[in-house]
């Protein structure tokens, strides 16, 4: 096993010297702040990895952090440069006073993700290496200390779980989109090391997040191993007692669709169960007296006490509000909302040039911006959402849930505006369930 490994090293550092370092972007000011680690020594990461952590600027001591963790290959690496300007998972985290942080690791095309996404090989030490620097370099040293909420995409999901699994007592919820830790070995690829279970996890909120692509309808192809990997998780943990849940998303394959809307509904539920009130003290223990199951395969959730099956085998829902949004999810992903989105601020006009500001909303995040002159319409930002994975959204996403570059502005021209007059303009923000703000 060492020489494997070492040979792994050798390959992946052989490999890094034929790349350049990645390009950084988008650049960190504050509120966001950005260490970057060179590869370290065989036995440790032996990757290069950047951390970009966005601070709510309001916020005066955080609570928590949410990670926002990218999936394997060359090109999820390079996406995780701008998961820390995501507007929508800025709202959740803000809510809440957590810092959003989002790795991006180096990792080439052709070498092995484990070697970052078990967290045993070094991935582990650096993140926790990159809060206490983070946090001096943002002024907000208990970032080091805080709890911590996962998400994690495909190797990040198996990231996001090995940490459950090896720092059950800092997590406060993990979500694993399409990945999940190995619970025994696989013999077809030995580095993959297998977890054990330790009892502190089982009291950590965690949903498994496969699409149904990948193994629940579509039985072929390269990702036809995700869901019997979810489903034994999940059934591993389960049989324990653990506040474990699964999610299939009914529309996708490996691509994270719209799991956003069902991930922070989730996460905004657990986060305001768990986050204790003082930086430094651990998560709170996880209420279960609201819990709602249902049964796997299945679309119905009902409250704990009338669940007829075995409640061991039950998906776990942390409450009635939840619960309803993961029906909603499972049949089709359209999860409903009634709330109108935040209202733009700091509206400005320079010249003929537009701006402001704007936060996402909670719920469905931010589709695009309305331009009014004069009360007549005459744009929208961007002319056209984007999103190949799922609904149009403003910033745009990439494969692993993170949004595209270079990053969209909030910025309006009016090529058209009269001469000689003082228009009025007003700017409209409409979420992705097409609901206007004020």
């Amino acid at each position: 096993m060492r020489h494997l490994v070492f040979a792994l090293f050798v390959l992946a550092t052989s490999l890094s010297a034929q790349n350049a370092p990645y390009d950084v972007f988008p650049p960190a000011e504050p509120p966001y702040y950005r260490v970057r680690y060179e590869a370290a020594q065989a036995g440790a990461l032996i990757f290069p990895v950047n951390y970009t952590v966005w601070i709510p600027p309001a916020v005066k001591t955080l609570r928590g952090v949410i990670v926002h963790q990218h999936g394997c290959g060359e090109g999820s690496c390079k996406s995780g440069l701008t998961g820390a300007f995501d507007l929508h998972w800025q709202a959740l985290a803000g809510k809440h006073g957590c810092a959003l942080l989002a790795p991006a690791y180096e990792q080439p095309e052709k070498a092995d993700c484990q070697m970052w996404c078990d967290p045993r090989n070094g991935s582990g030490a650096a993140f926790q290496k990159c809060l206490v620097d983070l946090g001096a370099k943002s002024g907000h040293p208990e970032l080091s200390k805080v709890p911590w909420a996962l998400w994690g995409h495909s190797g990040g999901g198996h990231w996001a779980g090995g940490m459950v699994l090896t720092h059950p007592e800092r997590v406060a919820a993990a979500w694993l989109r399409s990945g999940v830790p190995l619970l025994t070995t696989d013999e077809k690829r030995v580095t993959i090391k297998a977890h054990t279970i330790p009892g502190a996890a089982l009291g950590v909120p965690v949903m498994c997040n496969p699409g149904t692509k990948e193994g629940v309808t579509v039985k072929e192809g390269r990702f036809a191993g995700v869901w019997p990997a979810n489903e034994a998780f999940f059934t591993a943990m389960r049989a324990k007692g653990a506040l474990i849940g699964v999610a299939v998303d009914p529309l996708t394959a490996h691509e994270c669709g719209n799991s956003r809307y069902m991930a922070i509904a989730w996460l905004d539920a657990c986060l305001a169960a768990r986050l204790p009130e003082k930086a430094g003290d651990p998560p709170k223990s996880m209420p279960v007296n609201n819990a709602w199951l249902a049964s796997l395969p299945g679309g119905e959730a009902v409250p704990a006490a009338k669940f007829a099956g075995e409640s061991s085998k039950a998906v776990w829902l942390p409450n009635e509000a939840v619960a309803k949004a993961w029906m909603h999810y499972v049949k089709d992903t359209a999860i409903p909302d009634t709330t109108p989105p935040p209202a733009p601020v700091n509206v400005r006009l320079k010249g003929n040039e537009l701006t402001w500001d704007a936060e996402a909303d909670l719920e469905s995040g931010v589709a695009h911006f309305i331009i009014e002159r004069d009360g007549v319409v005459i744009g929208q930002v961007p002319e056209k959402s984007a999103n190949p994975f799922g609904r149009p959204v403003f910033q745009g996403l990439q494969y692993s849930d993170t949004p595209a570059f270079p990053l969209v502005r909030m910025v309006f021209t009016d090529t058209r505006a009269p001469a000689g007059k003082k228009p009025v303009y007003r700017v409209i923000a409409v979420n992705t369930a097409g609901l206007k703000s004020d």
